[in-house]
């Protein structure tokens, strides 16, 4: 499957720091695609709005002032001197809780910057007014140090979004242009594609979804619904791995949603024997089989599956209810652009226009 070298990374941008905890691998480029400055800023729009609305992470500054009440250590030479105690304060040594730390200034900086690559968007420049509103005035640190701020403990939290202010500041996305600066590409043996096809749906997933209350798993493992075993079958009975799992209490109002997803990096459909073309009847066997197996223990809630393939110029989104439980085969094209792959990603999972979910 021949896919741009660009998208190759930018699969690696979904399934990285920013979607996930595992670091990104993006280099430098002089001049970044149209569509990424807005990719990136989005991102770190999310992120900080989240922040916001927790709460930034804070610091300590060492402050010496006047104070009516003691805080921390007395000056004693500085009260007496300015006979501070006549007028009833002291002259106190503390450290304060701050917002303006080197972590927080760097995302300020960065959304300054992606207001100025996507003017047409006023959020940035209005998350970055509400940040210097919090108390986050001082200049952006070096960049050279942002390896060190997303090391630090108490700044795990912050690190996503962190990641990605670095990345709208330096605009570090690959190419095969002539440069000065040399990385091997993406792998591009099938193994390898497939890994990083299904690390981008789940980085994907849990960015968007996570946030509105859905679990987003990664390789959960799943057991057969076993009534009677030998002594000797538990011993090499097999569970089932699955790939994706998303659940939600009550997607949308209408009641709890389980979707499993398993990620293959084939073609959707195949020559058939008696048609053009036909799904593959293994991988229909195989979700059938994760669906099937916890039917006793669902009840009136069963699970959906879906099949989700990558395709090059194409688009394939069909589906089928198999015993009350709805199974799905659906494309991304990794030829497109990256909103669009993302688009395609989630509408996947997203209720089928027309199609109301299984009663």
């Amino acid at each position: 499957m021949q896919i741009p070298v660009r998208n190759l990374w930018l699969l690696q941008f979904f399934a990285s720091e920013m979607f996930r905890k595992d670091g990104y691998a993006l280099v430098a480029r002089e001049s970044a695609p149209d569509d990424l400055p807005e990719l990136i800023g989005r991102i770190l729009a999310d992120e900080v709005s989240q922040r916001l609305h927790r709460g930034l992470s804070v610091g300590f500054r060492a402050v010496a002032r006047n104070e009516r009440r003691v805080r921390g250590r007395i000056n004693q030479l500085t009260t007496e001197r300015h006979q501070l105690l006549s007028r009833g304060q002291v002259n106190c040594t503390f450290d304060e809780i701050v917002t303006d730390i080197p972590s927080n200034r760097l995302v300020r900086a960065a959304l300054e910057r992606a207001a100025v690559l996507v003017p047409q968007d006023p959020r940035y420049r209005s998350l970055a007014r509400q940040m210097q509103a919090v108390g986050v005035h001082g200049p952006c640190p070096r960049l050279a140090d942002v390896p060190h701020l997303r090391q630090q403990r108490l700044l795990q939290q912050d690190r996503t979004m962190l990641a990605v202010a670095e990345l709208l500041l330096t605009f570090a996305i690959p190419t095969t242009d002539t440069g000065d600066r040399y990385l091997p590409l993406p792998a591009r043996d099938d193994g390898y594609l497939r890994r990083l096809f299904e690390h981008a749906a789940f980085g994907l997933y849990r960015h968007h979804l996570a946030p509105a209350g859905w679990r987003v798993k990664h390789g959960p493992t799943q057991q057969w619904d076993v009534t009677n075993i030998s002594p000797g079958m538990r011993a090499v009975l097999p569970s089932m791995q699955l790939d994706i799992v998303l659940q939600h209490p009550d997607a949308e109002g209408r009641g709890p949603r389980r979707v499993v997803i398993d990620t293959k990096f084939t073609s959707v459909t195949k020559a058939g024997y008696h048609r053009a073309t036909t799904l593959s009847s293994g991988y229909v066997y195989q979700i059938y089989a994760y669906l099937m197996s916890q039917a006793a223990a669902e009840g009136n809630s069963p699970s959906e599956g879906l099949m989700l393939h990558p395709v090059v110029e194409g688009h394939f989104d069909e589906e089928v209810v198999i015993q009350n439980r709805r199974i799905r085969f659906a494309t991304v094209d990794l030829t497109a652009d990256g909103w669009q792959m993302a688009d395609e990603f989630l509408s996947a999972v997203s209720p089928r226009q027309g199609h109301s979910p299984i009663e």
